[in-house]
């Protein structure tokens, strides 16, 4: 039997210049070998996690405000995750739910059904990601509704799968040189309460937002009666970690009723209790009728998941199938981390989320480059700005704060053209908080000094 290995600290620890002789050395082999379509902020070259914190191969401990991009919500290899990942996977690692049955695919299911938005009976199909999540419910929703036409809004991003991509408008360079994409795609201005649509207005960006979809697009562009479904992310996430008004939503949910049309809402990034409730959309008590999961229902492992109401997953046998999706051990993963999500761990997202934004309250007085401050729970994004007057954006000045933070041992990655998004694990504390709060404010005041 192997010692244990020590347990990482509960705050960063540096040993060596950044990066360590040993990543340089695995970046210089990656260079080699991996796809060069893969972005990196910077030269973290992971070696194990504990909780909220990451060692590196040069043993530098960092913290993580970035979890894997908002994945593990539990925190890295939580032992819970980790011994049920360990006896599923002595049992059963592998039987495709497209062919046979198998019961924690059903007791996973009954839980997502359960806290899916509204009161309605909901059915759950199950794949490997959140792109997965999304081309699953454009093929439903055509399939239920008997239309092809789709809308999205500028600035989402759902994934980077032709059908995924084709209602994506998150960076051109996500769309350049792939040809033609799906046709059919209405692209319309998302309810920025910061910015406003084309960057007026921004106290009416709701009604603003609306009224585009009714006036323009419904009467120039697409028939209503032709649209299957309307997309949308409660919280943007590669847009810059924007929420759209609770009266926008509201409003939608409106707009799809009246007109027969589907409303799907995207919870890959911010579902499953990183905004303090289960969905961002039960912040504004609507109720879609299909929800798109993934991220951080299985703590790391690879799962995603459709849920819709019943009466609109209607598809037949063969309608569509995935070898993989709702894999046992990922499933057994998900099951752990949605008990330790409903225990505690959205109640204690909520509790430090808002810690941070009682600590970030006067950071527009402190820092004349922070524009915008906002989220909810542990998702929140700040806003880099040149002039917070003109709200020119700054993505120089952000991306030298997170090469800065990254040297002094916290972890965050940029979030549209010019947001920091802080998305730590669910298990992270006050203290650590703390921490990458009194590490951000050095570095904007650095990077303000410098850029």
């Amino acid at each position: 039997m192997q010692p244990a290995e020590k347990k990482l600290a509960s705050l960063p620890e540096l040993i060596t210049a950044l990066p360590g002789p040993k990543a340089k050395e695995i970046v210089e082999r990656d260079r080699r070998v991996i796809s060069p379509s893969y972005t990196r902020e910077y030269p973290l070259v992971a070696k194990r996690g504990h909780g909220a914190m990451v060692e590196d191969v040069d043993g530098n401990i960092f913290l993580d405000f970035a979890a894997g991009i908002a994945v593990v919500a539990t925190g890295h290899c939580h032992p819970q995750v980790v011994a049920a990942i360990q006896r599923q996977a002595a049992e059963l690692i592998h039987m495709s739910s497209t062919d046979f049955y198998y019961p924690g695919m059903v007791d996973l299911a009954e839980k997502l059904a359960a806290i899916a938005p509204g009161n309605a009976p909901n059915r759950v199909y199950f794949c490997n990601s959140g792109t997965e999540a999304i081309e699953a419910a454009m093929k439903l929703a055509r399939y239920h509704t008997r239309r092809d036409k789709f809308i999205a809004f500028q600035g989402c991003f759902h994934g980077r799968t032709l059908g995924s991509l084709s209602l994506t408008a998150s960076k051109a360079v996500q769309r350049k040189h792939f040809g033609a994409l799906l046709a059919g795609v209405f692209h319309t201005p998302y309810p920025d309460s910061y910015r406003g649509a084309y960057g007026v207005r921004p106290e009416h960006a709701a009604s603003d937002a609306l009224a585009h979809i009714e006036c323009e697009l419904f009467k120039r562009l697409v028939d209503p009666e032709d649209v299957a479904a309307i997309f949308i992310e409660p919280v943007q996430g590669e847009g810059g970690y924007v929420p759209a008004p609770v009266e926008f939503l509201q409003g939608l949910e409106k707009l799809c009723r009246r007109h027969g049309i589907l409303l799907a809402v995207d919870e890959v990034q911010s579902g499953m209790g990183r905004t303090g409730k289960w969905w961002a959309c039960d912040h504004a008590g609507i109720e879609p009728d299909i929800v798109c999961t993934a991220k951080g229902i299985a703590s790391g492992m690879p799962l995603g998941a459709m849920i819709a109401k019943a009466d609109v997953m209607d598809w037949k046998p063969g309608a569509h199938a995935s070898t993989f999706g709702g894999n046992p051990v990922a499933v057994a993963a998900a099951l752990a981390t949605f008990g330790l999500l409903e225990r505690e761990l959205i109640a204690n997202a909520a509790r430090v989320g808002e810690f941070i934004f009682r600590r970030t309250a006067d950071w527009r007085e402190q820092h004349r480059s922070v524009g915008d401050i906002r989220g909810k729970g542990l998702m929140i994004g700040i806003e880099i700005v040149r002039d917070q007057k003109t709200k020119e954006r700054a993505p120089e000045i952000r991306n030298r704060v997170i090469q800065e933070a990254f040297q002094k041992g916290l972890l965050v990655l940029g979030a549209g053209e010019n947001s920091l998004r802080l998305a730590p694990p669910l298990i992270v504390d006050e203290e650590q908080a703390d921490f990458a709060l009194r590490t951000l404010d050095a570095c904007i005041a650095e990077a303000e000094r410098t850029t």
